[in-house]
Formats: structure tokens, C-alpha cells, sequence
């Protein structure tokens, strides 16, 4: 044996092999992935400074008694209380109910029956369709200060032509039995036209073959239009229902510019006694209570709504 041979039992030199590199791809940052977001922010930041917030300030103001000129103090459950056992609270909201009342049907049968009558390709009826949508766009408080004139006893259009047939005329905006629906009245006539927009594009987006194939089995129009068209109408109507709903429980303006809240309190919405007890009795914790108050009425009606249409609404007529 060489004496420079080395032992069989001498371990062999393994060169050192550096570690695999890993072959999981880098998560390199891209500008592209956060466009979605970046589109959504501003409204996002709307939504969350012009609705989220006020809305949280409100609840926080609420367990607190402050009169504006004074710092705010907690008061606890106070304001609830308080609200309980106001009986002008009641009042306010007799009225609101009643407002509604008199509001969304007249405001949403009309607006159905004229979509119906201009869902027809007849010459001018473009002309028709911007007519009746023209009252939505003009701003309630001119609106209510042109039909404070047109209400007016004395000179108003209204009574001069009641008088025509031998009719007086009552005093509308000074009698408690009128006032309400003279108001009502007006917020009727602005939003017809916009709801009938609603019902026109959901009368146009019905397949003319199903009323085809059910007049070709003898349906009548009668029968055609409640067995067929109102049907497929239940997400628009289930659309301009809440609007128009949470549109009347919050209407403020057509009040303000005509009654002032009266006369002895006719015409006192929720809304308004909102407006009354912060910016004139300076009771700000109080009016958010009242807020809150209303609040909570719109979310449940609108929840007892969504929870109706629920199961009758279909939208997907494929």
C-alpha cells in the first residue's frame, strides 16, 4: 500500500453545494392592482365624511344636553326620556304618517299610468316625457314660494277658477283641514314626472315577445298588464316606493318655503320640529334625538319593505 493513498475508511470531500434558490415568485408592488380602489375612493370618502360621520355625531349627541352657547353636558338616556313623555312628538309624527299617506300613492299610481300612456313610439311623445319631469328639476323652495301665490285666498289662481263655477275657494294654507294636503299637493305634482322616468325604463326593459305570445292566447290588455307587466315591474316598483317613501319622511323644504310648520302646527313633519327645536330653540341634543327617532322609523319601514319585495321580485327575465 502507497503510503500516500489514503484510508478506506476516510470519508471522501463532498464539494459544498449552495442551496436551491426558491423558486416562489416575488410579490412586486403594482400600481394596478389598487385602481379599483382608487376609483372608489372618492365616493367612499363621501359617503363616510357626508354620511357616516354626521350620523355617528348625531348618536353621540344624543345622550348629551347641549344648548349651543353653553358646553355640552351628559345626560344619559334624558333625551329619550324626554322624548317619550313630549306629546308635540306624537303630533309630529301623526303628521308625518299622514303626509306619507297622502304622498306615495298619488305620487306612484299616476306615475305608473303615464308611463303606460307614453311607453308608445308616436310622434312627440319625447316632448311629453321632458314636460312631465321638468316639476323635478326646479328647487322646492321656489316651487313652494310660486305655489304659496297659487294657494293664496285672496287672489290665487285656484280660488279664481273655483269661483268660475260658483265655488269659494277655503283659505289653503291658513286652514288646519287644508294645509297638509295643499302641501302634499305640490310634492305630489313635482314627483310624478320623475317617477314615471323609473316605470318607463322598466316598461322598456319587458321582452315584447311575452306580450305577444299571451295576446296570441287570447290575454286581453287587461289581463296582460296584471298578469305580465306589473310582475316584471316589481324591482322598479320596489325602487320608487323606498325612494319615495324615505323622500316624504324627510321633506322639509316645501314646508319651510310654504307653512312655516302651521298653521297651530298642521303642518309640523318630524323634519321640521328637527329644524325647529336646533336652529331655534337651540337644543341640540335634543333635536338629535329627534333624529335618531327618525332614523329608526325609515330603517324599519324600509326594512319591512325589502323584506315584502323580497320574495315577489324577479331580476333576471332570462
Amino acid at each position: 500500500m502507497s503510503s500516500t493513498q489514503a484510508p478506506a475508511d476516510a470519508p471522501s470531500a463532498v464539494p459544498a453545494t449552495p442551496p436551491a434558490a426558491s423558486t416562489a415568485p416575488r410579490r412586486r408592488f403594482s400600481i394596478a392592482g389598487w385602481y379599483p380602489y382608487l376609483f372608489v375612493a372618492p365616493s367612499l370618502f363621501g359617503v363616510v365624511v357626508f354620511l357616516l360621520l354626521p350620523v355617528l355625531i348625531v348618536a353621540g349627541l344624543s345622550f348629551f344636553d347641549w344648548r349651543l352657547l353653553s358646553p355640552p353636558t351628559f345626560a344619559g338616556l334624558g333625551n329619550y326620556r324626554r322624548l317619550i313623555d313630549d306629546p308635540s312628538v306624537g303630533h309630529s309624527l301623526f303628521v308625518t304618517m299622514l303626509y306619507v299617506l297622502l304622498c306615495v300613492p298619488a305620487q306612484t299610481v299616476p306615475a305608473l299610468g303615464l308611463a303606460v300612456l307614453l311607453n308608445r313610439r308616436v310622434k312627440g311623445v319625447k316632448i311629453f316625457r321632458a314636460m312631465f319631469v321638468i316639476p323635478w328639476i326646479a328647487t322646492p323652495i321656489v316651487l313652494g314660494l310660486i305655489w304659496d301665490w297659487i294657494f293664496n285666498p285672496e287672489n290665487g289662481v285656484i280660488n279664481e277658477l273655483l269661483a268660475l263655477v260658483g265655488v269659494r275657494g277655503p283659505d289653503w294654507l291658513s286652514d288646519p283641514a287644508w294645509a297638509l294636503p295643499a302641501v302634499a299637493l305640490v310634492t305630489v305634482w313635482q314627483h310624478t314626472g320623475y317617477n314615471m322616468l323609473f316605470f318607463l325604463a322598466g316598461l322598456q326593459g319587458i321582452p315584447k315577445e311575452l306580450h305577444d305570445a299571451a295576446a296570441a292566447d287570447g290575454a286581453t290588455p287587461r289581463q296582460r298588464f296584471f298578469m305580465i307587466t306589473l310582475p316584471l315591474l316589481n324591482p322598479t316598483m320596489f325602487f320608487v316606493l323606498v325612494t319615495n317613501m324615505i323622500g316624504a319622511f324627510q321633506v322639509f323644504d316645501t314646508v319651510f318655503s310654504m307653512t312655516d310648520g302651521g298653521p297651530s302646527h298642521a303642518t309640523e313633519v318630524v323634519n321640521f320640529k328637527i329644524f325647529s327645536t336646533a336652529f331655534r330653540d337651540f337644543d341640540f341634543g335634543y333635536a338629535s334625538t329627534l333624529a335618531m327617532l327618525l332614523f329608526v322609523i325609515i330603517l324599519v319601514v324600509t326594512l319591512v319593505q325589502v323584506r315584502y319585495f323580497n320574495r315577489r321580485t324577479t331580476y333576471d327575465l332570462s
